[in-house]
């Protein structure tokens, strides 16, 4: 019999090598897409990287517990028996990882060949890294804009005013993926495919879960900086990525919590450096950004 929450299966019998990565995949109503993940990760396996990999599903209501346990029994399954954020759901898979290093996958990725391999060399070449990020593409194999700068008061001010003025270009806060072709180190990948130390990890605790779900993997690389690690992007690791399976499932509701999440990171990080009068203005301003999205995309849903 399965108990709720935990693991249907066990990869860490005594005497074994302990895993290379411990993919950790928090999940929320993506079944579909989790399957062809877990299948990529499959392949992965034999391109000799040593894998163990544990899916937290965050109390879906679709059949996603039951496809894993049927289809993959080798993965580790365990769930909360109520929604507890991607935060929460990451730090507590990450709990159960055995591995040298974190790969945090969205389930509604797939692993091409060899990039588990390249992400993983260049990781254990640079020791200085505490998290590699690779390029992330749509199914079609256009690049996504995965890498940011961190969103430091003028940078996400200007971009988010650019917004407010109805205009495409969003200043130096998202990174043009025709300016990531070379390795290079970066502030803010997207965490939907990153590969994290596990010291590192150990280092910072893990994820804020007051963050639970939207700026959790800034503050999570800002935390990283703030700890001297560097965090790399190497574009010739490539994973497909389906770009928010999860987060649509929230319509114009994703839009509130991603403001709730940039306040919070915030109110940790930014405002122990600035006097209170200015950080209040800057706040509001902020928040004025942020609703102005929010026009933006009822607008041009609209035609």
């Amino acid at each position: 019999m399965i108990v709720a929450g935990e693991p249907t299966s066990l990869k860490q019998e005594t005497g074994k090598k302990r895993p290379d990565i411990s993919v950790v995949i928090a999940n929320w109503n993506t079944a579909d897409l989790l399957v062809r993940c877990l299948w990529s990760l499959r392949r992965a396996c034999l391109e000799g990287v040593k894998l163990e990999v544990i899916v937290v599903d965050d109390a879906s209501s679709d059949d996603s517990c039951q496809r894993v346990q049927t289809q993959f029994p080798e993965v580790q399954l365990l769930w909360n028996e109520n929604n507890r954020g991607y935060a929460a759901t990451t730090n507590r898979g990450a709990q159960r990882a055995s591995g040298r290093y974190l790969l945090l996958l969205n389930p509604d990725t797939e692993v091409t060949a060899q990039a588990l391999v390249r992400l993983l060399s260049f990781a254990d070449q640079h020791p200085e890294a505490g998290a590699v990020a690779p390029r992330l593409v749509y199914p079609s194999g256009r690049p996504q804009s995965s890498v940011r700068r961190f969103p430091t008061p003028g940078t996400l001010f200007l971009a988010l005013m650019s917004d407010c003025l109805f205009l495409i270009k969003n200043g130096d806060y998202k990174i043009h993926p025709d300016r990531l072709k070379e390795i290079q180190e970066v502030d803010q990948p997207m965490a939907s495919a990153l590969l994290i130390r596990r010291t590192a990890w150990e280092q910072i605790g893990g994820m804020d879960e007051s963050l639970s779900l939207f700026f959790n993997d800034v503050d999570l690389c800002w935390q990283l900086r703030k700890k001297g690690w560097k965090i790399f992007y190497i574009p010739h690791a490539v994973i497909v990525h389906h770009h928010g399976a999860s987060t649509r499932q929230l319509g114009i509701a994703r839009f509130i919590l991603s403001l709730k999440g940039m306040l919070g990171f915030y109110d940790k990080n930014i405002r122990p450096l600035m006097a209170s009068v200015p950080y209040a203005l800057l706040r509001s301003l902020l928040v004025v950004g942020f609703y102005a999205r929010i026009i933006r995309y009822l607008m041009v849903r609209r035609g």
